[in-house]
């Protein structure tokens, strides 16, 4: 294992950062406009972008308004709609990295597997492996992992899948080189990728059969262009644009009270509306019924689409409910015996949400893993440190997605505390900042008794880990997320002194 000049234990860097996407490129900019650019960020793919650069499948967009999902720090007044498509925002996002001079501490194509904790250096040493699948290790003195929940495409285990004799591929791994028009495609999965990408293939394909397990949820999407008289506005006047991104905010945030206190609001005005769309769009009484959730809205993630409802009435879509018993060679079979033929089967299957940091092995004081110190379920102070693991924060950890705001708010509240902490640590002159048990316990206790009083605890979904706890979703406002990262929790942790030797 190759370990360079730079970053051997000798000569660490001051922080690594592992991921280049929204959280990785936030904290960069962070460091940089604190003074420290003593920097290095390791990125498994060939360009910056994490989600937004790997999920290229037809009508890939945003579920969040652009003027929201965009940094608080970089407005951007050329967003061409309400909703912006994969490419501008993987676009923006590229520009963020030139302009912030991010670029240059990147070292793309490399994929870490191993981090450890040594107490006597108060270093991580942080093994990786670059494109060629060759080996290298590091030295840092603080680690953060930026790499997010939705980087793992989970795959469904259906007997005979790897038998097709067709091309079988993820939406977060689109094949552009398998021609799709006028074929029969299997999709299996009806989550917030397949509602984006199952429109875009119905329009070409001979046949499109759609696998559904369980109906979603599904809102009207409010998506326009903006004008060129809007745009010129936004850039002329930098303060409308701020009070139009203040406005979307706190709309979303109110909801909050839906989800998280007054459950019977959300039916008023999240359940009813999406009844009114099902009866609007899907005429036919039968096919409605298939297509109707049975559980609370809300509890499972909530969709917006104009085009997936409607797209049931074409001749050439499907839509099966019966279990899936295999895949076989020539498509797909269900209960009851009926297979349906196929060319190519496509995946909307999501991702592995809840298994927070896999497949990396992160090692803290007594070399204990996380995976150890999660054997119940994930868990962190404030989503971002875990005792016993000096020195390493997260940026989007536990208990910190959303279902009804931005997720790039979350995350400059992530990086703010962060570096809060940095700063503490400088000022007392220490050599490694922990958070303490005691408060950590309190502070999880109080999440899950607040999670279990939300609409998430409704029903069986991503949210939930395979031990039933509530691991992904934050349970309250985005203010409380923020006032708590940004005014308190200093005092969680403890700085530890270098050792002298």
């Amino acid at each position: 294992m190759d370990e360079s000049e730079r970053g051997a234990a000798a000569n660490p860097w001051a922080v690594l950062v592992i991921g280049a996407g929204f959280g990785g490129l936030g904290m960069a900019v962070a460091l940089g406009r604190a003074g420290e650019h003593d920097v290095v960020l390791l990125e498994k793919g060939h360009d910056v972008g994490g989600v937004w650069r790997e999920n290229t499948y037809p009508g890939a967009a945003c579920d969040v308004p652009s003027h929201l999902y965009s940094f608080s720090f970089e407005p951007n007044p050329q967003w061409s709609r309400t909703y912006s498509p994969q490419a501008e925002i993987l676009d923006y996002l590229r520009r963020c990295a030139d302009k912030y001079a991010v670029r240059d501490k990147i070292r793309f194509g490399c994929e870490v597997t191993a981090a450890s904790f040594d107490e006597a250096t108060s270093l991580w040493r942080v093994a990786w492996t670059d494109a060629t699948g060759r080996a290298h290790a590091g030295h840092a003195r603080v680690l953060v992992s930026a790499v997010g929940l939705l980087g793992r495409p989970a795959l469904p285990a259906v007997p005979g899948l790897a038998s097709f004799q067709g091309p079988v591929f993820h939406s977060a791994q689109w094949r552009h080189d398998v021609a799709l028009k006028d074929k029969r495609i299997a999709v299996i999965g009806t989550g917030a990728s397949a509602i984006q990408f199952v429109p875009e293939l119905a329009r070409d394909a001979a046949r499109l059969t759609v696998f559904q397990r369980t109906p979603s949820w599904i809102l009207p999407r409010a998506d326009r262009a903006y004008t060129e008289r809007e745009r010129r506005r936004f850039a002329r006047w930098p303060g409308l644009m701020a009070a139009h991104r203040a406005l979307i905010y706190a709309v979303h945030d109110s909801r909050a009270l839906a989800f998280t206190r007054l459950g019977w609001l959300l039916d008023i005005v999240g359940g009813r509306p999406a009844r009114k769309l099902l009866e609007q769009q899907v005429p036919d009484a039968a096919l409605r019924d298939r297509l109707t959730p049975r559980y609370p809205i809300g509890c499972k993630r909530i969709l917006i689409s104009n085009d997936w409802l409607p797209m049931f009435a074409r001749t050439n879509v499907e839509l099966v409910t019966d279990a899936i018993e295999a895949v076989t060679p020539a498509g797909v079979r269900v209960a009851g015996g009926r297979e349906i033929e196929a060319d190519a089967i496509v995946l909307g299957t999501g991702f592995t949400a809840a298994e927070f940091l896999a497949p990396m092995e992160i090692r803290g004081r007594a070399g204990r893993s996380l995976d150890e110190a999660w054997s119940q379920g994930a868990q962190a102070w404030l989503g971002i440190s875990v005792p016993g693991s000096p020195n390493f924060f997260m940026i989007y950890g536990p208990n910190t997605n959303l279902g009804h705001n931005s997720i790039v708010f979350m995350l400059e509240c992530q990086v703010a505390h962060v570096m809060r902490c940095l700063r503490k640590l400088r000022d007392a002159r220490g050599a490694a900042i922990e958070v303490r048990a005691p408060e950590f316990e309190r502070y999880n206790a109080r999440v899950q008794q607040r999670s279990r009083r939300t609409v998430f605890a409704g029903c069986t979904s991503w949210y939930l880990d395979a031990h039933g706890r509530h691991t992904v979703n934050w349970p309250g406002f985005t203010t409380t997320y923020r006032w708590l990262t940004r005014h308190a929790g200093l005092g969680a942790y403890r700085v530890a002194a270098a050792r002298t030797s």
